[in-house]
């Protein structure tokens, strides 16, 4: 499927799950992208739907808080998604050697799971080293078509050399990228760099087919792309030119978050660097325009659809001096805007884009989103606040939008009608707009199902959480704290026919079956 036929398609009336790949089910204590991601695509397929929509997909950290929005990579895949069945398939390793210890079927332990899979993949390195013609080939072309894994395998080796150190504290030399010092790295440092790359050989060969094995089956995959990268990552070391850093420290001199707002009264410090947008130098400003084209471009190659994360920070953005410790003293900074996409759209021959315009929209913000044609989402869970002006209400939708009962960063739909921080006025008027009578929580994530699918959006992303009805012992992510997040899982026999029939009638309802 190309760009142009995704970007078509979103203009159609369809819908979808919101379901990370970390979250599908089985036996090796993380999702992956084999055997079971194929098994979910069948659901989608079974039940109706058009699209899967993931988050970002980067390799994770522990100092993150194993956040998908914070990698060490915009570019790379985490190889904690590799399947180890079609490792199996591809003569790497035995079914004996991939038995896996007793994982949790309900939440993802990153280290435990980390381990074993790490075991595993360098046990399949050792036997692929074996074949010396083979590995050099592959190798070498997986290089020439990823150029960026070259920086990004020598940023992981130097990493493991000088651990617990973020890349700006390594000496001056490797800091700073000086050619001897990087090509002296790159020979000590060879065997390493050829593993990582090994991984994202692995990672990108197994995406394929599956995306592929969706195209095919009709269900494209809707990407997520964070607009910031993290500061401790291979992108920023590898493109300090790109970032307002200080030259000789390499820190920055501003980072990114949003100013204080009625949430709060400090703001949020989020602490990525800064794109120099606004540069004077002609070469540095290509070379950025160039570094977004290749991350686009890549996206686009994995996935039919891309979401833009905080797409308001392409208008203008927060800038907060870096020896700060809270956002109230930042400041505006104007965004590339309307012909950073422009130019975009003419590199790449079309993008197919969500633009993620939740929070405190300007009406200049909004203005740059209409007049690129990208949809908006509208977040059923913040329509019911007894303003009949509410833009998420149902009938103020527009149709070049994507409603969602909620977000990865929201209470799930039964999560928000047991809250007692919700007003019971709000949880009595969600009711009435999905004709109910009752104060049942238990079905009220179909009522919200309902209000999506029937709204006049075009397209309607379900979260998994809410189709099933859980609670928030299943919610994906609280903003502010860093334990407990992003670790749900899918147990497997939920994915059963009862609930894709049921959700296949709903969708045929409303127009929505592709």
């Amino acid at each position: 499927m190309n760009i142009a036929t995704s970007v078509n398609i979103l203009h159609e009336r369809s819908s979808g799950i919101l379901l990370p790949v970390f979250s599908l089910p089985g036996p090796f204590g993380i999702g992956d992208i084999g055997v079971t991601a194929r098994q979910f695509i069948d659901f989608l397929k079974k039940s109706g739907q058009s699209c899967w929509q993931i988050l970002p997909f980067g390799p994770t950290s522990r100092i993150f808080g194993d956040s998908p929005y914070m990698s060490y990579s915009a570019f790379a895949g985490n190889p904690l998604f590799i399947s180890l069945e079609l490792l199996v398939e591809q003569n790497f390793v035995t079914k004996e050697e991939i038995i896996p210890p007793r994982f949790s079927e309900h939440t993802v332990n990153y280290q435990q799971v980390s381990d074993y899979k790490t075991s595993i993949l360098k046990l399949a390195w050792k036997r692929f080293q074996s074949r010396t013609l083979t590995r050099i080939a592959l190798i070498k072309n997986f290089t020439r078509s990823h150029p960026w894994v070259i920086d990004y395998g020598l940023f992981l080796a130097l990493k493991e050399r000088y651990p617990d150190q973020p890349w700006y504290q390594w000496p001056l030399p490797i800091r700073h990228r000086e050619s001897v010092a990087l090509q002296q790295a790159t020979l000590e440092l060879m065997d390493k760099i050829e593993y990582f790359i090994f991984e994202q050989y692995l990672f990108f060969s197994q995406w394929q087919q599956l995306r592929t094995y969706a195209n095919e089956s009709g269900i494209r995959i809707i990407g997520d792309l964070p607009i910031y990268v993290a500061l401790d990552g291979a992108d920023v070391w590898a493109n300090q030119q790109l970032f307002q850093l200080d030259a000789e420290s390499c820190e920055p001199t501003y980072v990114a978050g949003v100013p204080p707002d009625y949430f709060s009264t400090t703001g949020q410090r989020w602490g990525n660097p800064l794109y120099r947008w606004n540069t004077e130098n002609i070469l540095e400003k290509n070379r950025l325009l160039e570094w977004w084209e290749q991350r686009l471009r890549l996206n686009f190659d994995l996935v039919d659809t891309l979401r833009i994360d905080h797409f308001r920070g392409f208008e203008s953005y927060w800038a907060i001096p870096a020896n700060e410790e809270t956002a109230v003293n930042g400041k505006w900074q104007a965004g590339p805007g309307q012909p950073f996409f422009e130019e975009m759209e003419k590199r790449l021959g079309g993008m197919s884009i969500i633009a993620e315009d939740l929070g405190d929209i300007t009406p200049e913000v909004e203005t740059l989103r209409r007049e690129l044609g990208y949809p908006g989402m509208k977040i059923l869970l913040f329509a019911f606040d007894g303003n009949e002006d509410n833009i998420y209400l149902p009938y103020n939708t527009e149709k070049n939008s994507v409603i969602y009962t909620g977000t990865h960063d929201n209470d799930t739909a039964v999560g928000w009608y047991l809250s007692p921080e919700v007003s019971s006025e709000s949880k009595r008027q969600a009711k009435r707009f999905a004709n109910r009578q009752d104060d049942h929580a238990g079905s009220f994530h179909q009522d919200l199902i309902y209000l999506a699918l029937s709204s006049a959006s075009n397209m309607a992303i379900l979260p998994m959480q809410d189709v099933l009805g859980f609670g928030n012992d299943c919610r994906m992510n609280t903003p502010g704290t860093t334990d407990n997040n992003w670790r749900w899982r899918c147990v497997g026999h939920f994915l059963n026919d009862e609930v894709a029939t049921w959700l296949l009638d709903l969708t045929h309802l409303f127009g929505r079956s592709l």
